[in-house]
């Protein structure tokens, strides 16, 4: 258990949690929607914080992030927790835990220098904090990140993008980039499936993009949920005249999991559509994920020639040097040395 960060104190020992877009207030004894928050008298605590409950060592195409250092290997941790009740959720067991009053969660107690010396033994670049939401155990990964940057490994958050301004603004300095689900366009869907306001996620979005953290998007396209013109159409725009075109939008296929196990598996032909609304809009990064033969690599936007070549998260041909078409000679998006 560890004092939170970004909480203010209200009348009768009641909490206000500022740390994502949900702002709890807390009663004394209660927790936030996160379930891993808590105000003890007064005091906003974190259940989980360096308690990890995943850790693997994952292509970094797996997260995914194609645009910063194609090819290598990133330190993935989880701790237990997330701010969203996603019906789809795949990591539902870790993801929305609830110690069901018994007061004890899951994971070892690993400190944060100690994940980093785990990190440069591993040969790993980067730390992703994934599989759950990192938001909720924000001063781990806060601090962790801190000691990651000074040794030269980059951050990633694997993320919802549902954190408010204020610790988004402590962490970017030493976060370099972000993979943030976008996971629909209308509000009714964002409530009704996740547990959340689709404005408020666009709103970090922004706040993202602002701070210069590398950004790349995450659709999981869902069968009468999410799939709709209208819907994969305000995806495209928002990235193209919010973020810009040179955000690359990943276009996942979904299969039936956890409270929507009788949904169909998504059509690739929905997966055209998604990909079409986003050559419409003129994004020139469009991947497809969780199928076969789909759109993987990276082409050049400038000259057409394969920059990247990947088959599943295996990269087979790199063909440009630091982000340089080796055929053209410009520079492509991303985070590359």
């Amino acid at each position: 258990m560890e004092m939170a960060l970004c909480f203010e104190v209200l009348e009768n020992n009641t909490v206000r949690c500022n740390l994502c877009q949900h702002h709890c207030t807390i009663a004394n004894g209660g927790r936030g929607i996160c379930r891993v928050r808590e105000n003890r008298e007064g005091t906003l605590y974190s259940l989980t914080s360096g308690l990890i409950i995943a850790e693997h060592i994952d292509p970094i195409e797996k997260k995914p992030i194609y645009h910063l250092l194609p090819g290598s290997m990133s330190y993935s941790v989880a701790s237990a927790g997330c701010n969203f009740h996603c019906l789809h959720c795949q990591n539902a067991d870790i993801a929305q835990y609830d110690d069901n009053g018994t007061g004890s969660f899951p994971g070892r107690k690993i400190p944060p220098h100690e994940l980093v010396r785990r990190t440069l033994e591993s040969g790993c670049h980067s730390i992703a904090y994934t599989y759950t939401e990192p938001t909720v155990w924000f001063e781990y990964a806060l601090e962790t990140s801190k000691i990651a940057a000074e040794a030269g490994i980059y951050n990633i958050f694997v993320t919802n993008g549902y954190i408010a301004p204020e610790p988004l603004q402590m962490i970017a300095p030493v976060l370099n980039a972000a993979n943030i689900d976008l996971k629909g366009f209308n509000e009714d869907f964002y409530q009704r499936v996740c547990g959340a306001r689709l404005n408020k996620v666009l709103e970090s979005i922004r706040e993202y993009k602002r701070l210069g953290i590398w950004i790349e998007i995450t659709t999981l396209v869902i069968p009468g949920e999410n799939d709709d013109a209208e819907q994969l159409n305000g995806i495209a725009r928002f990235i193209a005249e919010e973020l810009g075109p040179d955000t690359p939008w990943h276009i996942s296929r979904f299969f039936p999991c956890h409270k929507m196990q009788n949904h169909p598996t998504t059509p690739t032909d929905s997966l055209k559509l998604a990909v079409e609304a986003g050559e419409r809009y003129g994004l020139r990064y469009l991947y497809e994920g969780n199928v076969s033969g789909g759109r993987e690599s990276t082409i050049c936007p400038f000259c057409g020639v394969l920059a990247i070549e990947r088959n599943g998260y295996k990269i087979a041909r790199i063909n440009m040097h630091e982000g340089t078409c080796n055929s053209c000679g410009k520079k492509l998006a991303g985070i590359w040395k």
